[in-house]
């Protein structure tokens, strides 16, 4: 398995891993109140944050387990990066435009960072997907 490979495959897991984290502590703070009423940013701030360190430091961990892997990317590794990159922008497209149009009716801020944060996790989970699918099952270049 190529580091690149590996790379998609932390970031699927812990993107999963922190965005059901996400929900489920929202979920449990609702009680009688409405759900755009619970205090949602720390949450998000905290997923989010500890996504990101949980990825570096796996990455990190990878690169020492085989060092001689960490930086050798050859041609494919590179098309199957940008195909899985462009896969995944269209969820942050689409999420983008989600957000606007919630914006302009002037929904509450709680729907509107949870649609842009759901867009980012579903680009992270498609892009990679896409990748680790191109790995083991192939890619044709266009």
């Amino acid at each position: 398995m190529s580091a690149e490979e590996k790379r998609a495959w932390v970031m699927l897991v812990v993107t999963v891993v922190s965005y059901v984290t996400y929900v489920l502590v929202i979920l449990g703070r609702v009680g009688e109140g409405a759900l755009a009423a619970v205090p949602y940013v720390p949450v998000l701030l905290w997923t989010v944050g500890s996504a990101i360190v949980a990825t570096i430091v796996l990455d990190v961990a990878l690169a020492i387990a085989s060092p001689g892997d960490a930086d050798r990317k050859d041609q494919r590794d590179r098309e199957i990066y940008r195909f899985g990159e462009y896969v995944g922008r269209s969820f942050v497209v689409a999420g983008g435009v989600a957000a606007l149009g919630m914006a302009m009716a002037r929904l509450d801020h709680f729907w509107i960072a949870n649609v842009i944060y759901l867009a980012f996790v579903l680009s992270s989970v498609l892009g990679s997907a896409a990748k680790i699918i191109a790995y083991r099952r192939g890619f044709q270049t266009w």
